[in-house]
């Protein structure tokens, strides 16, 4: 393996970790004006995910860092190609964090609302948006030969991107329902129970709908062997049909890892697909941007990698540190009369 393919496979497990984290925070935002019953629930859900939704989007800008440093023709073409979108990933990000700040500032109920329903509007817009221009880049956008991205907004937009947007919606909506059963308590939790039940059929269709049609769009649009693709699409499907069964069996530890799973291969898949190219060109299929042509050289990647081994273990150790610190239960009250304790292998039992 060339130092280029390692830091393809790098920026993959970059974008894995940023669905996986930021993955169930967004799930959380999404389910806000849903899932509580009340203020002191609504609360609740933001305590659980407050003290590390801030340090999840640093995987963002590591992951773009890493692009920018190891690829930067792909770097300048995805960035200028999709400018628009990325604005729009932005406002949608600003007004999610505009919501963690100013929701406090007033006990008002309109007040409140206000800002609950721009966290959920940020935490729907972002990761559908994310899907999109993921998907995008294996399905070919008009590239010409000198790397150059001619086309528009829309061109971002076809049957398979927008799939893949919408599975990322409803995968991170699971998530952040199996996220919650590990985080809090009470009638809270018996709720996210319930809507990760619910969640569970509609997140495995759309799941394994998208990671099939990327074995197809693999083969077709990217001259790819369908082997790997395919082997992944039912790794998936397998791992998401034991997911739906401990989310039933209320086993919450395991469930929230294996939705965890679930998400990281959405993304493995979409590069494994992708690979030996980062962008399909629909224009010429041989003006497109492939791992040699697009990377830095080979002085440069040794550097980062050198800079990546020392740095990288360290961030991992202190954000694991604070999930950590962090690990105990919020809020949500007494479960009600007669309903089971829910089972949260692997997490904290304790209330704050």
């Amino acid at each position: 393996m060339t130092l280029a393919e390692l830091w393809f496979v790098l920026v993959a497990v970059l974008w894995s970790g940023y669905f996986v984290l930021e993955g169930f925070d967004f799930g959380v935002g999404m389910l806000l004006p849903f899932l509580p019953r009340d203020e002191r629930e609504r609360s609740a859900m933001f305590q659980s995910i407050g003290p590390v939704w801030d340090g999840n989007e640093v995987w963002l800008v590591v992951a773009g860092g890493a692009t920018f440093a190891a690829f930067p023709t792909w770097y300048a073409t995805m960035f200028s190609g999709f400018y628009l979108a990325l604005l729009l990933v932005l406002v949608c990000l600003i007004v999610r964090v505009l919501s963690f700040e100013w929701r406090a500032k007033s006990t008002s109920p309109r007040w409140r609302t206000v800002w609950t329903w721009a966290n959920t509007i940020g935490s729907f817009g972002a990761p559908l948006v994310w899907g999109v221009g993921l998907s995008v880049l294996l399905y070919g956008i008009p590239i010409d030969s000198k790397g150059d991205f001619t086309g528009g907004f829309f061109d971002l937009f076809n049957w398979y991107s927008v799939i893949g947007g919408i599975s990322v919606v409803v995968l991170f909506a699971y998530h952040g329902a199996t996220y919650l059963t590990i985080r809090t308590t009470g009638g809270l939790c018996e709720r996210a129970h319930g809507i990760a039940r619910l969640l569970s059929v509609p997140a495995a269709v759309a799941v394994t709908a998208f990671l099939a049609l990327t074995a197809h769009v693999a083969v077709d649009r990217n001259q790819r062997n369908v082997t790997v693709p395919l082997v992944l699409t039912l790794v998936g499907l397998a791992v998401l049909v034991v997911a739906a069964v401990f989310v039933k069996r209320r086993r919450s530890g395991w469930a929230f890892a294996l939705t965890a799973l679930v998400t990281a291969l959405w993304v493995a898949t979409l590069f494994a697909s992708l690979y030996p190219r980062v962008m399909v060109s629909s224009t010429s299929f041989g003006d497109s941007l492939t791992i040699d042509n697009a990377s830095s050289a080979h002085y440069t990647l040794v550097v980062m990698t050198v800079v990546a081994t020392i740095c990288v273990p360290v961030i991992l150790l202190y954000q694991g540190w604070t999930y950590y610190v962090f690990r105990a239960r919020v809020g949500g009250g007494e479960l009600p009369s007669g309903s089971p304790p829910a089972a949260a292998s692997g997490a904290s039992s304790h209330a704050t």
